[in-house]
């Protein structure tokens, strides 16, 4: 006979059972099992209150949303208050959509095409549908800065899978939407610049392949490796493929330049193919023939190499080129940062500014 089913045993179960709810009651107004008495007294929201109490809530970090176009409304807002999505669009509760965020830099759109371009391939790779409005994506683009008013802001446009249900099947949806919004941009300090920044290597596992090369919403592993960086006392990580090899940021691309002077980045095969970095290789072009690297290559860069190259530079559109002077605590290079940062970070500055190719204006007397 098995003694711990014996009625005895079950009797002394019992017994301590009771004492330990016995011992728990009046510690907090509760007793286990029993659910807590509500006293919120819930108010039914009619659309004069919703507004109405939107406007009263204080939302500080709403200051930086200039402008907001939603093809639902085919329209937009500048009243962040209003800059909403609705809640069965499964861009919001199943990621179901891809985004893209650009730069305008003095008034005029930075690679303004190419970043379009990222996005329809990212939308095809999920077989989202353009919405109809994305035909009048530029004009949508160039009204709301204007609207926004700031000659440098970003400008996201975000597409989606549209509203239709809480369930996964998209063809419950019945038509994808566009959300596009503009915002304050603000740089890092310039002493970031000037004096570099500490990084550390994520945990975080990286997307597969097939996700990492789409520039999704479901960005949850990016939020994480963003986290893990500010806990450990940095503003940015770099996560590792399966052979511990440099991978990404969690919104940014990375470059090292080895010992014998090559510049080298991660391929595009697990990482996604980062606009600012694309840009970056071709400039490289000019650091070669001037003698100031040896070659600009894309290929894989294991962890322990990067910790002895004479630089590492993080690179994105919000950042430009930024120089990286510690790695895991290990100091990279001199730990200042380094000649092939500062060439790049010119270069790209010039190109942003002065590459009438790649920007495209805005007619800011039509304002």
């Amino acid at each position: 006979m098995n003694k711990g089913n014996s009625p005895i045993c079950q009797v002394s179960f019992l017994n301590k059972a009771a004492s330990l709810v016995s011992a728990l009651e009046g510690r907090d107004g509760r007793v286990i099992g029993k659910a807590p008495k509500f006293t919120m007294d819930l108010k039914r929201i009619s659309k004069d209150d919703f507004l109405s109490n939107l406007a009263s809530e204080k939302r500080p970090w709403q200051g930086d949303y200039l402008a907001m176009y939603s093809s639902q409304w085919r329209g937009f807002v500048t009243d962040p208050a209003l800059m909403m999505v609705p809640v069965d669009d499964h861009l919001v509760h199943r990621g179901d959509g891809v985004f893209d965020v650009m730069r305008c830099v003095r008034g005029k759109i930075y690679q303004m095409e190419a970043h379009l371009q990222r996005l329809e391939r990212s939308a095809k790779s999920i077989s989202l549908d353009l919405p109809s409005e994305y035909r009048q994506i530029r004009d949508i683009l160039k009204t709301l800065i204007l609207e926004g008013g700031e000659s440098d802001c970003l400008a996201r446009i975000i597409l989606s899978r549209g509203p239709g249900s809480f369930s996964t099947n998209p063809f419950e949806c019945p038509s994808s939407q566009m959300y596009v919004v503009v915002s304050r941009y603000h740089s890092l300090p310039v002493k970031c610049y000037q004096e570099g920044i500490p990084i550390v290597t994520s945990k975080i596992p990286i997307k597969k392949s097939y996700f990492a090369t789409i520039k999704s919403c479901n960005y949850l592993p990016n939020v994480l490796m963003k986290m893990e960086a500010i806990q450990s006392e940095c503003k940015y990580s770099v996560a590792l493929d399966e052979e511990d090899c440099l991978a990404e940021g969690s919104t940014e691309n990375v470059g090292v330049v080895s010992g014998d002077g090559i510049l080298k980045f991660p391929g595009f095969e697990k990482t996604l193919a980062g606009i600012t970095v694309k840009r970056i290789f071709e400039l490289a072009e000019v650091l070669v023939r001037e003698g100031v690297i040896q070659d600009v290559r894309f290929e894989k860069i294991p962890l322990d190499e990067a910790y002895l190259c004479s630089e590492v530079i993080l690179f994105g559109t919000s950042i430009n080129a930024l120089p990286v002077v510690s790695f895991d605590g290990k100091t990279i290079g001199v730990g200042a940062p380094g000649p092939v940062f500062s060439k790049l970070s010119s270069l790209l500055r010039q190109d942003m500014s002065e590459n009438e190719d790649l920007l495209t204006s805005i007619d800011w007397e039509a304002k």
